[in-house]
């Protein structure tokens, strides 16, 4: 097993498990640029295939139809693969809490079958999507890595085991593992359909089509809006993570604070569109705040956010004008 702390080479491979999802499909398609060879694991329950079909042509991109849940699937993958992105999760709060089993299988287990095979297939770096979900009922701004409250839903547990986990497999193992909290990652290929989609493609895609948006609760829950390009970002810092932070978990953010009244606002504006948001009841398991602390990922990770939330906005509501039209 690989234990340099050096820089991740390009021509190396990369394993991103959910690589047709909206987060995967983006770090895939950034892998691919800088010239790795990317191999992507997906069984299309929430991925989609258009997401990946641009890279199918590409010499140095695999695609693996498969379950996470499968150690079997898991250690095919793994094979030959230095570096893991593990993003393979099912997300959404509200339906953690309406389908505990499903999350606990598919997210734990399923992030402990690649945790393992990572492990044998001696991978030199294990990194791992966590969520900003974990801080629970804490209410301390910013939030900062140590200073967690109990969690208050079934996906939030999920991903306080994957962290766990993680410090396990480095302690007793030597897996080289880094953590990634993400607070509120938006941008391009975010799916706007169903009801579990996030509040910035549902708000976009409502406006477009003339439609009130239904803001939960009185708008002034506020969030880490962080655009995906500083999850990519992170995501290739972590590969040379150096050694001190394995088996750690740091917030990847852009380290700010916008109310979703304040998002219906910008993203009404940006498209010329002013139709009244409609206020629903706040949804249950939802944490009131999130505003992140990125000090360590800045120290130790050498992490710089270089998009804002107007400048990412901006790019994510072109790319659904393009799309939705």
């Amino acid at each position: 097993m690989g234990t340099d702390g050096g820089q991740a080479a390009p021509g190396a491979g990369v394993l991103v498990t959910g690589g047709a999802g909206f987060i995967g499909s983006n770090l895939v398609e950034a892998f691919l640029e800088r010239g790795f060879r990317v191999r992507c694991l997906d069984d299309f329950s929430t991925g989609k295939r258009e997401n990946v079909a641009p890279f199918l042509p590409n010499p140095r991109f695999e695609l693996i139809e498969g379950d996470v849940r499968s150690l079997d699937t898991c250690l095919t993958a793994c094979q030959g693969m230095d570096y893991v992105s593990h993003q393979a999760a099912w997300g959404s709060v509200p339906r953690s809490i309406a389908m505990p089993l499903q999350y606990e299988d598919i997210n734990t287990r399923g992030t402990l079958n690649v945790m393992e095979a990572a492990r044998r297939r001696g991978a030199r770096r294990f990194v791992y999507a966590s969520s900003s979900s974990v801080y629970g009922d804490d209410p301390r701004l910013p939030k900062k890595e140590g200073q967690e409250g109990r969690v208050i839903s079934p996906y939030a547990l999920t991903k306080r085991c994957a962290e766990e986990y993680a410090r396990l497999y480095k302690g007793l193992y030597g897996l080289p593992t880094v953590g990634l909290r993400y607070f509120n990652v938006f941008g391009r290929r975010q799916d706007p359909k169903g009801q579990y989609a996030a509040v910035i493609p549902r708000f976009v895609k409502a406006l477009l089509a003339g439609e009130a948006p239904v803001i939960n609760g009185d708008g002034s829950y506020s969030r880490d809006f962080t655009y995906v390009a500083n999850v990519v970002q992170a995501n290739l810092k972590a590969f040379s993570a150096p050694p001190e932070a394995w088996g750690r978990v740091f917030n990847i953010a852009y380290g700010g604070r916008v109310t979703l009244l304040e998002l219906y606002n910008v993203i009404a504006d940006a498209l010329g569109v002013r139709v009244p948001p409609r206020f629903g009841p706040a949804r249950a398991g939802d944490i009131p705040h999130s505003f992140a602390d990125i000090g360590a990922a800045r120290e130790m990770l050498g992490y710089a956010p270089e998009w804002d939330f107007r400048r990412g906005i901006m790019d994510t509501i072109a790319w659904y004008r393009e799309t939705l039209a």
